[in-house]
């Protein structure tokens, strides 16, 4: 009688196995199949909330089919105890283990509300940008400067959010003083600011942050993308530069960054500068002699006064010999590449060409052709403003 017992005990046993086995097998199916939703939506996940929140938040939205197969899947991918909060775009169709992969991933969001708080050369303001779930684009929906615009409504509306997306981004060529007074003018950070950090130590980037972040942690994680980015750099420069030291090279680029916005110039706006190191010449960069005056702290506004041009001062690119004593501004990766790794030319002039761009010269004769050429485009200007393009370039060496 026990041997039929255990006999009939083992089968059910076995019978067991297999039905958990094809169920587990049905789930991962379920788990990794096509899902019903039909178009984008926007999932948003609050501070806090767990997968059994969001489980029921899919279901009522109808992107999953089972909350408890979602659930179960997380937990069986080890991705449970991943969960990040934001507001993440769910695409039509979309699997369970898609959907896991998105709120589990990096964090970042993909959809609804953000705000970038835009820190630039000539100003600084704050966009307002909402997620158009059709054309999955970001669009424009605000935009004030801090302290001296009335806030939008949107504005409020997207601060009142919880899971609003928030992000500060540098521009190239920024100020180290630039960021630290655009930081203080915002009430959305906190903390002091005891000293400017040095000129060029700061990454021009975007940076994801919370409300409340500390001034200071953010301008530290600046300044460790700007290390990492000039050794990583640095490493692998090119050989037979005149400039000895990374920081020396970030000298050289922030030169770069100022002389020229076009991207595609900048190796050749270096080649300039490394030519005349090499040769002995002086640099002759006007943004250098206007960082002598200003120090950084904002713009000039103005043209340099023949006075300023002959006045003796650390920065006086006409009277000193070699690269100014620090950098200018702060420069892109862009602009440190270009300056570790300078095309290959026999420049050594450069004249803004009336297209934004720069023509360049070998020679001191072809130079002052392109000089002639650019007081015409300037005497134009002068007569026909509103013929002035957006963004052109200066006069430079």
């Amino acid at each position: 009688m026990w041997r039929n017992i255990a006999s009939n005990a083992l089968s059910l046993f076995v019978v067991g196995l297999f039905v958990l086995g094809g169920l587990l097998a049905w789930g991962q199916t379920q788990f990794k199949a096509v899902g019903p939703l039909a178009q984008t939506i926007c999932l948003k996940v609050a501070k806090g909330a767990s997968f059994r929140v969001v489980a029921e938040k899919l279901v009522a939205q109808g992107a999953v089919s089972s909350g408890m197969i979602f659930r179960l899947g997380a937990d069986y991918s080890g991705r449970a105890g991943q969960l990040k909060f934001g507001s993440y775009l769910v695409p039509p169709n979309a699997s369970m283990d898609a959907i896991v992969a998105l709120v589990s991933g990096d964090g970042q969001s993909t959809c609804g509300v953000a705000v970038n708080y835009r820190i630039g050369v000539t100003g600084s303001d704050i966009v307002v940008l909402e997620l158009d779930n059709a054309t999955n684009i970001l669009e424009e929906v605000a935009k004030f400067v801090p302290g001296v615009d009335s806030e939008p409504a949107a504005f409020g509306a997207a601060m009142a959010e919880t899971d609003v997306r928030m992000q500060v981004t540098l521009a190239e060529g920024v100020t180290s003083w630039q960021v630290v007074e655009a930081l203080k003018a915002v009430d959305f950070l906190n903390g002091e600011v005891a000293e400017v950090p040095a000129e060029g130590s700061l990454a021009p980037l975007g940076y994801e942050i919370e409300r409340g972040s500390e001034r200071v942690a953010l301008l530290a994680q600046m300044a460790a993308v700007q290390a990492r980015v000039l050794a990583d750099l640095w490493v692998t420069r090119a050989e037979g530069l005149p400039i000895k030291t990374p920081e020396e090279a970030l000298v050289l680029a922030s030169l770069v960054e100022k002389e020229t916005g076009v991207v595609g110039e900048r190796p050749l706006v270096a080649s300039v500068f490394v030519n005349r190191l090499r040769e002995g010449m002086r640099l002759q960069t006007d943004p250098a002699v206007i960082y002598g005056i200003t120090k950084g702290a904002g713009v000039l506004g103005r043209g340099l006064k023949q006075s300023e041009l002959r006045k003796a001062t650390l920065y006086n690119t006409y009277i000193i010999t070699g690269l100014p004593p620090t950098p200018i501004a702060n420069p892109g990766r862009a602009s440190i590449e270009a300056a570790l790794h300078p095309a290959t030319s026999k420049f050594l002039f450069f004249v803004a060409d009336g297209t934004g761009g720069h023509a360049f010269a070998e020679t001191l004769a072809e130079h002052n052709e392109n000089v002639a050429r650019w007081r015409v485009i300037e005497a134009d200007r002068a007569a026909n403003p509103e013929t002035v393009p957006a963004g052109d370039g200066t006069a430079a060496p």
